[in-house]
């Protein structure tokens, strides 16, 4: 499987995308630049995170306006799999690939530490590999994490089991209903604050982020099958 790692202007987590496909899954990735016109090679998008353009405006503002953002869009309207985490996330919901936004931390601090989270679905592309109801440890690293939607989309999202993570226990940023992760409709567009890419290697920590990369590469395989 061949994964595009995009890169903006003030992305620091790039390599971290990189290290889990390539090193720790042993599959294809490639860095893609933000002006990058074509994505048609790739089988899966991943939209690292950091501080794109520096956060101005809003966190992901000015990179949905990028030339890459229209080939992520046709890429997630294919059925591929789009993974936006942390700023990656950010980017989404300015994308409308994915509903809500991204508010400031409730106490208005960045926060950098090791979460556990709840997997809420586990039948998704991006979470077959866990258990229903597992409790996984995966750092956060951010500003602007808690999520925020109305009451309408909040009532979808549950009713259409989109809600994919949750803090579990502590609530770190102040997030509605504890939501860490969620995916599109139709489930093959996930955005979620905590790195799962730097929780691949026991040796980091931890490598319960692991099973996620792992979840997209069976899903890929098991579609792709002649």
């Amino acid at each position: 499987m061949k994964f595009a790692v995009l890169v903006f202007p003030g992305s620091n987590c790039d390599l971290d995308m990189y290290h889990a496909i390539k090193d720790e899954l042993g599959e294809e990735a490639e860095y893609v630049w933000h002006d990058e016109t074509d994505l048609s090679a790739y089988d899966g998008i991943l939209v690292p995170g950091g501080f794109s353009y520096g956060d101005y405006l809003r966190c992901g503002a000015m990179a949905n306006q990028s030339n890459v953002m229209k080939e992520v869009k046709k890429a997630a309207e294919a059925g591929k799999p789009v993974l936006g985490v942390c700023n990656g996330f950010q980017i989404l919901t300015e994308a409308g690939l994915l509903p809500g936004a991204l508010l400031r931390n409730r106490d208005l601090k960045f926060i950098c530490k090791t979460v556990e989270l709840k997997v809420e679905n586990n039948h998704t592309l991006f979470t077959n590999g866990y258990n229903s109801d597992e409790v996984i440890s995966i750092p956060i690293a951010h500003g602007e994490g808690n999520y925020y939607c109305d009451d309408a989309t909040l009532k979808q999202l549950q009713d259409n089991n989109q809600i994919v993570f949750t803090y579990n226990g502590e609530n770190p940023n102040g997030s509605l209903e504890n939501i860490a992760g969620i995916v599109n409709e139709r489930g093959n567009v996930l955005g979620m604050m905590p790195h799962p890419e730097r929780a691949v290697d026991e040796l980091i920590g931890g490598a319960d982020g692991l099973n996620l990369f792992k979840s997209i590469v069976k899903q890929w395989r098991e579609s792709n099958v002649n």
